[in-house]
């Protein structure tokens, strides 16, 4: 099990630790899940989620090796921008779901979900006599804060004007104390924001910094309920084995108008014969919340299975991502069964909030 480089402080703060991807992160603090994601929809947070993995993949050669492998169009963006993209398997199902921060011409941070760093790495291919590529895992090297909420930038700017200032979807790399932050400006709570990348030997004062100007630690129940609330998709709940990025509503993040990428050609099948069950979201019935793996019913009719479930904080109801059929539309009335009790659930267009 691996440890964040910001454990020590967690721990300080009385933080529930539990295992996830792997590593040993938060859950939560004493305050509460509830109250933590309400501070980001309000105020501002700071997420440790330095268990993301960090692929470096630098060279001349690494633009091309990268539109290889994904789904999505690095020539619609430039040096300085980030994008959201998917690396499929050969069956066209999602292996990972991966955002890339184009630092310079030729480095490119490539962001994997916490245990997928590994098959990333593989798909990308080390560096091989003759080419001018490399991809090296520097995951341990450096830790990750994501400071997210709409005060997020405002208070940022109190320990670093220059990291509040980098634009959304875009990266920069600033100078902190000394040292050099990567800043992008992303994050998985659909709140503004950014995420920021530290050497670990500045990580306990970058935290501290930021938690000393009124940024509030969350945990990653906060996180969790916060990207199910704005409709984000979770790797092993809404995208994996078996799930392709049509099923998931995510084909916009398929470039089909660039030279191929891996799993293309199962994919454009999948595209031709139309897809047999997708995610939609649902608004449960009262303030029980409903649970992955729990059935969707229409009528008497098991049609499909929660991925994603919870209660919603802001709405103060149950919400859930499922796979349903693809006929299924917005304002539909379904059911989930939830522990033998059908719920009314209605299908609802996304996000939650």
């Amino acid at each position: 099990m691996r440890s964040s480089p910001l454990e020590g402080r967690h721990r300080a703060l009385g933080a529930k630790l539990v295992p996830f991807g792997g590593w040993e992160m938060p859950l939560s603090y004493p305050s509460g899940t509830l109250a933590e994601h309400r501070a980001c929809r309000t105020e501002a947070v700071v997420f440790d989620v330095s268990h993301l993995g960090t692929l470096r993949a630098s060279g001349p050669d690494a633009y091309e090796r990268l539109q290889q492998a994904f789904t999505n169009d690095l020539a619609r963006i430039a040096p300085g921008r980030t994008q959201y993209t998917h690396l499929l398997d050969d069956d066209g199902s999602v292996l990972d779901d991966i955002i890339v921060w184009w630092v310079a011409p030729e480095s490119f941070d490539v962001m994997p979900n916490a245990s997928n760093t590994d098959r990333v790495a593989d798909a990308l291919g080390s560096a091989e006599t003759g080419t001018r590529f490399q991809a090296v895992d520097v995951t341990a090297s450096r830790a990750v804060l994501a400071v997210q909420g709409p005060e997020a930038r405002s208070r940022l700017a109190q320990v670093s004007p220059s990291a509040s200032e980098v634009p959304r979807n875009c990266v920069a790399t600033v100078q902190w104390e000394g040292t050099a932050l990567t800043v992008a400006g992303t994050g998985y709570t659909g709140e503004d924001g950014v995420e920021i990348a530290v050497l670990v030997e500045a990580a306990e004062q970058l935290w501290d910094a930021v938690t000393a100007a009124g940024i509030i630690p969350a945990g990653l129940g906060a996180r969790d309920t916060l990207r199910l609330e704005k409709g984000l998709p979770l790797h092993g709940h809404e995208l994996g084995p078996g799930i392709s990025p049509l099923q998931a509503g995510l084909g916009w993040v398929v470039r089909w108008d660039k030279a191929s990428f891996r799993g293309r050609e199962a994919l454009a099948a999948e595209q031709e014969r139309g897809i047999h069950r997708r995610l939609r979201g649902l608004r449960v019935e009262g303030r029980r919340p409903p649970r992955e793996g729990q059935s969707v019913l229409r009528g008497d009719e098991v049609v499909g299975e929660v991925t994603s479930g919870n209660f919603s904080p802001m709405l103060e109801t149950g919400i859930a991502l499922a796979f349903v059929p693809p006929d299924a539309e917005i304002g539909d009335e379904l059911a989930v069964d939830m522990r033998g009790t059908p719920t009314p659930a209605a299908v609802v267009k996304l996000p939650f909030v």
